[in-house]
């Protein structure tokens, strides 16, 4: 016997609906109702005046996602005037991180007044700002943190072996 699932069965009566559907008494239920309403007023202090609630207009759906994105650019650090692009950057809640190898192509005091800028810039804003290795520095806006491992700091001479002798 072959199945069709695409057709119905010929033999299948469908059930009789109700032409009107049946009421119940509404005597019955408002004395229902109106019992625990009077049980409950009785035994609580009567109800201050209603406020008028007013419902929420939802945020459009482009404002949302431009606050709610944070985005991490790679930046070089061509000349002192690229400053500004970094700092709007950063107010905007974005993560640079900085390649200052260009700018110290040309002048190693302009990289030093260019990240003491900065770091005064990301003080007054609450952010955060480190180095990473020789060429770049990272810079956060204030609600993001870099993590920085605390080395404990030893009265001993450090040696050049990767891991401590065993003695």
């Amino acid at each position: 016997m072959k199945f069709n699932l695409f057709r119905k069965p010929k033999q299948q009566a469908e059930p009789e609906k109700p032409a009107v559907p049946q009421e119940e008494p509404k005597e019955e239920t408002t004395a229902v109702s109106e019992e625990p309403k009077q049980e409950a007023t009785a035994s609580q202090q009567p109800a201050p005046a209603q406020e008028t609630v007013v419902p929420l207009q939802e945020p459009k759906q482009e404002a949302v996602e431009t606050l709610s994105k944070t985005y991490l650019k790679a930046m070089p650090l061509k000349e002192l005037t690229d400053i500004d692009d970094v700092k709007n950057e950063v107010k905007n809640g974005n993560i640079v991180i900085l390649r200052v190898t260009p700018l110290a192509n040309k002048s190693i005091d302009d990289v030093k007044t260019a990240i003491n800028q900065l770091y005064e810039f990301t003080e007054s804003v609450g952010g955060d700002i480190a180095r990473l290795g020789e060429e770049r520095v990272v810079i956060c806006p204030k609600n993001i943190r870099i993590w920085r491992e605390k080395t404990p700091v030893s009265s001993e001479s450090v040696s050049n072996a990767a891991l401590p002798t065993a003695a």
